[in-house]
């Protein structure tokens, strides 16, 4: 049986132009197929593991070897969901601050007086600090032990700063109301506040116990001053 040729003598195909159409379009998809696998991790359990390792060891003493063992990812998907080391950090602390951190705030926010506030504040100080199923101590206080990186540091710095003045701007608000007296330092108490809490957070890396904290807390409160009725 002679071949099957084309008018310009060229052998004819038998392949039928629909599966030659099919293996094209085909061609083309993996053709268009990004390279690389897809992650396949769950981005906010990687992130939770990422903070309590921030957490242990801080800032510096955590590697990304580090990480991408406890993540259990590879470098490249770390580095393609959270950035750089500096960027995950950024985002644990976010969420650090949103979630085991985050009684501070709502101390501040619910509390009818600073005194009430802070009381809640040390007292859930004791207990946060000290509870298992994570590091002790607090992530914002202890993260930038020992760390060289200057940017890390100032915003360790500004969030614990921030917090003092939140602090302060409540006394000056109970000094106006008439629940504070008015020669009192405002600025002193919003800082001694600040030593406290950071105090009783190296306390519990130490080993403090939440009971032996809330002893401590009872003396810091014992400094407040009262006005009148107003008792907090």
């Amino acid at each position: 049986m002679h071949p099957m040729v084309n008018d310009d003598g060229t052998a004819k195909t038998s392949e039928r132009p629909d599966a030659a159409s099919a293996r094209a379009v085909g061609d083309g998809k993996a053709r268009a197929r990004p390279r690389g696998r897809p992650r396949s991790f769950d981005r906010e359990t990687a992130l939770e593991k990422a903070l309590l390792v921030f957490w242990e060891h801080g800032y510096e003493a955590t590697s990304v070897s580090d990480l991408t063992r406890v993540m259990d990812i590879g470098a490249p998907s770390l580095y393609a969901a959270f950035g750089d080391k500096r960027s995950l950090f950024e985002e644990v602390v976010q969420v650090y601050g949103t979630g085991y951190g985050s009684f501070t705030g709502r101390a501040l926010a619910e509390e009818p007086t600073a005194r009430a506030a802070v009381e809640r504040i040390l007292r859930e100080a004791a207990t946060a600090y000290t509870e298992p199923g994570h590091p002790h101590g607090c992530l914002v206080v202890h993260a930038a032990a020992n760390c060289s990186n200057p940017e890390v540091e100032q915003s360790l710095r500004d969030r614990r700063n921030a917090n003092i003045a939140a602090f302060e701007s409540r006394i000056r608000a109970d000094v106006a109301a008439g629940v504070l007296p008015p020669a009192i330092d405002a600025a002193a108490l919003a800082r001694h506040t600040g030593a406290m809490i950071q105090g009783m957070s190296q306390q519990a890396r130490d080993g403090a116990s939440r009971e032996e904290l809330e002893a401590v807390a009872e003396i810091a409160l014992s400094i407040w001053p009262r006005t009148g009725t107003h008792t907090g």
